[in-house]
């Protein structure tokens, strides 16, 4: 039975992709810091044989010899390991102090690597990483600051991980997602010049969801994966990589 940490498991894309992951057949190690959202998950899942939860900081010195910890007596092993924790509503570089800077670059670049770093010393051969990170990490945006350099950071990252450890059967990559509906975008969503930004340079008619993030997450901790390593797959409609406007915002006078 393979096993999978999740980080950020509590809600939104880490949730679904808990479900997902356990519906392949995978134990799951939910990591969140609500206590109460972990044990929704583990109420919606309703496996005590495959599913275990911690509720931790991410970015403490002790998280990931905890979370690492509770994966091998847990269930001996660790086969992939989703960094998907994440923090949003970033400012621009002249708006962000230096204690935004370290709580978005703490969490968002900081604690993946030091997780993965104890992680990775466990894995086997066939297992992977899977870095949650941005269209921010992959386009320019407005507004991005400590937000863009930490999922940039987690990017550069990725690509190292792929090429040291690569040769070891163990693979790395990044999941892009662009604006999805999750609890942590939804108020944005309420800024009509955001919405607009999103919705009419968009050319797939609706915008993300969780499952449509977790969808590529779960194939990359597929077998139908195997020779994909080093790569960051985008999902956002096609935001990022087309000039796409809206006939409305085209028509505009």
């Amino acid at each position: 039975m393979q096993v999978a940490i999740i980080t950020g498991a509590g809600g939104g894309i880490g949730l679904a992709t808990a479900r997902q992951l356990h519906a392949m057949g995978m134990a799951i190690v939910g990591i969140g810091r609500s206590e109460d959202k972990l044990a929704a998950l583990e109420r919606e899942i309703d496996d005590p044989d495959r599913v275990v939860t911690l509720s931790i900081d991410i970015a403490a010195d002790e998280a990931p010899q905890a979370i690492v910890r509770l994966a091998l007596e847990r269930f001996g092993r660790i086969d992939f390991l989703i960094n998907n924790a994440g923090l949003g509503s970033p400012k621009p570089l002249h708006e962000t102090d230096d204690a935004s800077l370290d709580l978005f670059l703490g969490v968002m670049l900081r604690a993946p690597f030091r997780l993965a770093r104890d992680a990775i010393t466990h894995m086997q051969p066939g297992s992977g990483v899977v870095n949650v990170t941005s269209t921010f990490a992959v386009v320019g945006g407005r507004r991005g600051g400590a937000y863009s350099a930490a999922k940039g950071g987690l990017t550069a990252l990725t690509l190292h991980m792929a090429c040291e450890y690569g040769a070891q059967g163990i693979r790395s990559n990044c999941v892009a997602p662009g604006v999805t509906v999750t609890d942590m975008v939804k108020h944005r969503l309420e800024d009509k010049a955001f919405k607009r930004m999103n919705t009419e340079m968009t050319p797939a008619p609706r915008l993300g969801t969780v499952d449509d993030v977790a969808s590529t997450i779960a194939f990359l901790c597929s077998t139908g994966a195997e020779h994909i390593n080093g790569q960051t797959i985008v999902v956002d409609g096609g935001w990022s990589t087309t000039k796409y406007l809206s006939p409305d915002a085209v028509n505009a006078g």
